[in-house]
């Protein structure tokens, strides 16, 4: 398949270069696009530098209108497959070919890697791991399709979910929103475990406060996300 790896990046600079060279060295056949979210340090320089393919978006879109830049870019460009990959060095790309196998065999239309499915490796914080999994169990509720990392970003896609995510992806906190509307357009989605690591550098935008602020957020977007599917359906 034709396949490329989106790298949302914002304000990567300590992580970008050892995110990049990790893919080459692990997947020297696959195509790659860091999309820079209007960073205020040097990301996009460094990039430049580096002979990084690099979209520069002008102003900060948040992670959501960051990746749907890449899907946009991945789905013009007539893309068989495409990878959410984040920049700050936790996705390991050894994994990349395992996500690719179910599109290849024609298993699935969007793949996860789970943290979750083995207790291998970094999975986050026991009060982080409990909000996954009432998002994960509230996703299921609504929409029968059950994730048990929800909020995951190590993805890939075919391109009925590129086509999908091109023209539909939630702009906030993304990532159990997306899992929702692609279960609802009939999508089949399955998850595979990987590792992760613990960010490399930088911080993350998650501090505890919104981590608050992101369950209430996202529980309420899951919901009338769903409600506003319903009615739409109901009014076609």
């Amino acid at each position: 398949m034709k396949t490329l790896v989106i790298i949302p990046a914002y304000n990567e600079e300590e992580n970008i270069v050892a995110t990049v060279e990790d893919l080459r060295a692990h997947c020297p056949g696959l195509d790659l696009v860091v999309v820079n979210d209007g960073s205020a340090d040097g990301t996009a320089a460094l990039c430049r530098r580096r002979g990084y393919p690099v979209l520069d978006l002008p102003v900060n879109l948040g992670i959501g209108g960051c990746v749907q830049t890449g899907y946009r870019y991945a789905r013009d460009r007539g893309y068989d497959a495409a990878v959410q990959f984040d920049a700050d060095g936790q996705h390991m790309a050894g994994y990349i070919p395992a996500l690719l196998a179910p599109l290849e065999r024609g298993e699935a239309d969007l793949v996860i890697g789970s943290r979750f499915l083995d207790k291998e490796g970094f999975r986050s914080g026991a009060v982080r791991r409990l909000g996954i999994g009432f998002l994960s169990a509230l996703a299921r509720a609504l929409c029968g399709v059950e994730v048990r990392d929800i909020t995951s970003g190590m993805r890939a896609a075919d391109r009925a979910a590129i086509d999908f995510f091109a023209r539909e992806y939630a702009q906030d906190y993304p990532e159990p929103e997306s899992v929702l509307a692609a279960g609802l357009s009939g999508l089949r989605i399955r998850e595979i475990a990987v590792e992760m690591r613990p960010r490399q550098g930088g911080e993350s935008s998650i501090t505890p406060l919104r981590g608050v602020y992101y369950m209430i957020k996202v529980s309420l977007a899951l919901v009338l996300g769903r409600l506003f599917r319903r009615r739409i359906g109901h009014a076609e």
